[in-house]
């Protein structure tokens, strides 16, 4: 258990952290966060106090929509959890229960690929939609190709986690890709080596090195040539347009519309308003709409759009009529709620629901 001092020092941390706008936009999503949950509950740890001074709870981990963090909040709760979960190597823990599955549509669009070489490419490019809080880049020569990860905000209490997560489920996933027989040339880490580093060659099976300059993975451009399992350029197309939407530019938020966000999404159909939800985040109306306002954005506006999308995953189920997607989403009238779709799409409802939304739809 941390005590109150501990708690005070994270969240002037948190504070300092917040001046870098890289570190305070809400888009990460949650995985690794999910995960050191999920380790707690398996080890009978406590782990509400990770999330002290955040407005999150561990209970929003684990569900299949995961909330998005910013890089500082993230951060906060893994230094805390590292604190509290026994043992070591929990980064080598994490990536080692991963596959291809984990890593979602990134997956799927690297199963689809040409060869391992595009699907490499695509890999570090949309690596931001899995989650990662690493920074990559892609360096290659004939002999070999080396992929790189940098901190966004070097933390050496961090780096080793963050670098064990990252490289060994990189590793289940290219073995998913590849076959068991897929390693790597050779591991080099710029920390040095910690007590259990003899876990490290057990899970990566190639010569591991500290103290280096850099923290990347080496691999035999050997692979870059092998053909993808499931290759199909159809079906790549369409993947990679979805990656595309869920990268974090066309999705950023700051932490305060992000916690907004996600208490409209929980209490939708009840039709909350401001003062209700600056209530819940034990704020006064003025100062959570004057913060909304530091977002650019309104809380009007952010309602709306989250009713939207909520409409148009419900429009998709025919068993759904169209008054009941309306109660779903905060409005008692269905002549309320479709004038207020069609003024939120341009089309109506029903005409989305028959395919004659057009782009509207998309």
């Amino acid at each position: 258990m941390q005590d109150q001092d501990t708690i005070s020092l994270d969240i002037a941390a948190l504070d300092t952290a917040a001046l870098d706008p890289r570190l305070s936009q809400a888009n990460i999503k949650s995985t690794i966060v999910a995960g050191l949950v999920a380790m707690a509950r398996e080890q009978g740890v406590a782990c509400d106090a990770w999330f002290v001074g955040l407005r999150l709870g561990p209970a929003q981990f684990s569900a299949d929509a995961l909330p998005y963090l910013s890089y500082r909040q993230a951060a906060l709760i893994i230094r805390r959890a590292l604190r509290s979960l026994p043992g070591s190597g929990h980064g080598l823990v994490l990536g080692t229960g991963q596959d291809i599955g984990s890593f979602g549509l990134l997956g799927l669009a690297m199963l689809t690929a040409p060869d391992f070489a595009q699907a490499l490419r695509w890999g570090i490019h949309y690596a931001p939609i899995t989650g990662a809080m690493m920074e990559l880049a892609l360096e290659e020569d004939r002999e070999s190709v080396a992929v790189i990860a940098r901190m966004r905000d070097h933390d050496p209490d961090l780096e080793p986690f963050l670098c064990e997560e990252l490289f060994v489920s990189s590793l289940e996933l290219c073995r998913g890709l590849l076959g068991p027989e897929f390693r790597p040339q050779r591991l080099e880490l710029a920390y040095a080596a910690p007590d259990y580093a003899s876990d490290y060659a057990a899970a990566f099976s190639c010569d591991v090195r500290f103290g280096c300059a850099r923290n990347r993975v080496l691999l035999d451009s050997r692979w870059l040539a092998s053909t993808m399992p499931a290759h199909n350029a159809a079906s790549a197309q369409q993947i990679i347009a979805l990656c595309e939407a869920q990268m974090p530019g066309t999705r950023a938020s700051s932490e305060v519309v992000a916690v907004v966000e996600r208490l409209l999404r929980q209490r939708l159909a009840d039709n909350p308003r401001l003062v209700d939800i600056a209530a819940e985040l034990h704020l006064t109306e003025r100062t959570l709409r004057r913060q909304m306002q530091a977002a650019q954005t309104s809380f009007t506006a952010l309602h709306d759009r989250v009713r939207s999308e909520a409409a148009r995953r419900l429009l998709v189920d025919p068993r759904t009529s169209i008054a009941q997607v309306g109660i779903a989403v905060g409005f008692k009238d269905a002549r309320e709620f479709r004038r207020a779709f069609k003024r939120w799409t341009g089309v109506a409802p029903r005409a989305l629901r028959s395919g004659r939304g057009g782009a509207a739809s998309a």
